[in-house]
């Protein structure tokens, strides 16, 4: 198989991190990374479909007025990142 072609389908098995966060959302849940995915969730200008730290965060770091603090989002970007290894 082309090295093209596999790296499209690794590409393809690879969620966004908007994606990977959903999991988390859940109404009324105090939890810091709840409330950052059900911020997310009505930020309709997240960048939804996005697997790059720099993007996201630089994004959040402009426009998340709704996350108190970054670390909430690098400790979601672990999970996302140790979710898309196993």
């Amino acid at each position: 198989m082309p090295d093209r072609i596999k790296k499209e389908q690794e590409a393809l098995k690879v969620k966004s991190f908007y994606h990977f966060l959903m999991r988390y959302r859940q109404p009324g849940d105090k939890a810091e990374i709840a409330r950052f995915a059900n911020e997310a969730y009505t930020d309709h200008a997240f960048p939804k479909q996005s697997t790059d730290y720099h993007e996201i965060s630089s994004y959040l770091e402009m426009n998340g007025h709704y996350i108190n603090n970054m670390s909430t989002f690098d400790q979601a970007w672990d999970l996302y990142l140790q979710h898309e290894q196993a």
